[in-house]
């Protein structure tokens, strides 16, 4: 894996593949949506939360791009201590708020709002479709603010009433919701 952009642009970083629980996000795939978020928001002056955030992929490639308030949350220990590391080796542990715990558990908690919320959940996760509607439920997006949920061909949330749009990079989907999916961005 590596950092796509930004001042860290080139950095690759390997993560222990023993027993390794995560599928990170695919660099095709990352520069594809991060092509998109380039278009629609300001990086630095961004409040954004990574979900099953795993190897810290999306966090790095944020905070790389200039974004100084970045909350990363997961629960298995090997995530947390590998994030922990890289976060020491670039030198950002300013800009990134590590979270060892339960996403749905942190959901419930979090009270305060983001400009930008990934979830690159398991794709088996059983509670996958929940999602959206406990983020919603839960008022953590700003107004103008996007979620953006990693899954794949399985899952399908065009009928949700917060789904605005999906970009599909192979077997792996993102689905973009907003608050009010209705107003011209």
């Amino acid at each position: 894996m590596r950092i796509i952009g930004g001042e860290f642009k080139g950095r690759r970083f390997n993560p222990p593949a023993k027993n390794w629980p995560t599928r990170p996000t695919t660099d095709f795939s990352k520069e594809g949506l991060f092509n998109i978020l380039t278009n629609h928001f300001d990086f630095s002056e961004m409040k954004v939360l990574d979900l099953f955030g795993g190897t810290g992929n999306h966090s790095y490639e944020f905070i790389s791009r200039g974004c100084r308030d970045v909350t990363y949350v997961d629960k298995f220990p090997g995530c947390v201590a590998f994030v922990k590391k890289t976060a020491a080796t670039l030198g950002i542990e300013d800009y990134i708020n590590i979270i060892k715990g339960d996403v749905f558990q942190f959901i419930n908690a979090a009270g305060t709002q983001y400009d930008y919320i990934f979830a690159g959940p398991p794709y088996g996760l059983p509670t996958l479709d929940s999602i959206p509607d406990r983020i919603f439920e839960k008022d953590l997006l700003k107004p103008e603010g996007w979620l953006v949920l990693e899954h794949n061909p399985n899952h399908d949330f065009k009928a949700h009433p917060k789904y605005w749009q999906e970009r599909n990079y192979g077997k792996t989907i993102f689905s973009i919701f907003q608050p009010d999916p209705e107003r011209e961005d």
